[in-house]
């Protein structure tokens, strides 16, 4: 009895210390993850991570580069590259302008040359909120046009994947990017330059059969879904049930796919001391 009592107080003080801490104008934000409310400035001051148990918010492709890059430092890559529709598919070009309204992007994919921490490198990021981060020819080329400027400019590369695949609004021409990035890294890669791969929810498809895996350090953020097809195409396929948290960011750690987990609130100074160690390894 004395439990139950217990914890009615604890409820009725954190809603009286959400009162106490409520400023009239803000507004609450429900974590999808443990279902707890957040004042939405507390969420925003912490890279769109929830408070209460880390989930990880999906954000755009900007502002993810707003956390990463030094402040005046960003300087967009091939940013009027827009999207075709080749196929003349139906509905697509409407489906396009929509995105377009709504995120105020011209692609899925953002490139940038920038600093971090005062070291010149190039960063692209997919943004989910732009038809899911497919990865359509635009987003192809744009990846590998960043990809070619960091090689020319001998310039460590840096992409932040998240993606549900290859859009199939473009047919065999979408799933010929997965090649198309894959030769450029390959030549990026003969260089002996740095590729930095992360993993942020969720990286599926084409994308993690291509360009997304292909990094000489893999990192990912929490919880964030890394695989080829879903856990449910998966379960149906071969008629079994998958271990606890299958595909998840922590478990391809644990199996040696990635090479770190790290935290959005850490994900700067982590790339930044990568950057270094590989400066110091090259003037060695």
């Amino acid at each position: 009895m004395n439990s139950i009592f217990a914890k009615r107080r604890a409820r009725l003080l954190a809603m009286k210390a959400m009162r106490d801490n409520y400023i009239p104008g803000d507004q609450l934000t429900t974590c999808p993850k443990c279902g707890q409310e957040s004042l939405r400035r507390e969420v925003a001051g912490n890279l769109a991570v929830c408070p209460k148990c880390g989930y990880h918010f999906p954000i755009g492709g900007y502002y993810r580069l707003s956390t990463i890059l030094d402040p005046g430092s960003f300087r967009e890559l091939n940013g009027k590259l827009s999207a075709g529709d080749p196929l003349a598919f139906p509905g697509y070009r409407e489906k396009l302008a929509a995105a377009q309204r709504k995120t105020g992007l011209t692609e899925a994919a953002v490139t940038a040359a920038g600093t971090i921490g005062g070291q010149k490198c190039v960063v692209g990021v997919l943004d989910s909120r732009f038809l899911m981060g497919s990865m359509s020819a635009a987003v192809g080329e744009k990846i590998t046009l960043a990809i070619e400027y960091a090689a020319k400019n001998k310039l460590p590369l840096i992409l932040f994947a998240a993606s549900g695949g290859a859009r199939m609004q473009e047919g065999i021409l979408s799933l010929m990017q997965m090649a198309k990035t894959s030769a450029a890294l390959a030549r990026f890669s003969e260089k002996g330059l740095l590729y930095i791969s992360v993993l942020t929810d969720p990286t599926t498809g084409g994308v993690t059969a291509s360009f997304a895996s292909l990094g000489d350090i893999i990192l990912a953020e929490p919880g964030a879904l890394i695989g080829f097809a879903g856990p449910r195409v998966i379960r149906q396929t071969i008629g079994q049930e998958l271990p606890e948290g299958f595909q998840r960011a922590e478990f391809q750690e644990t199996h040696g796919f990635v090479d770190a987990v790290v935290p959005r609130t850490e994900m700067r100074d982590t790339l930044e001391q990568l950057l270094r160690l590989h400066r110091k390894g090259g003037q060695a």
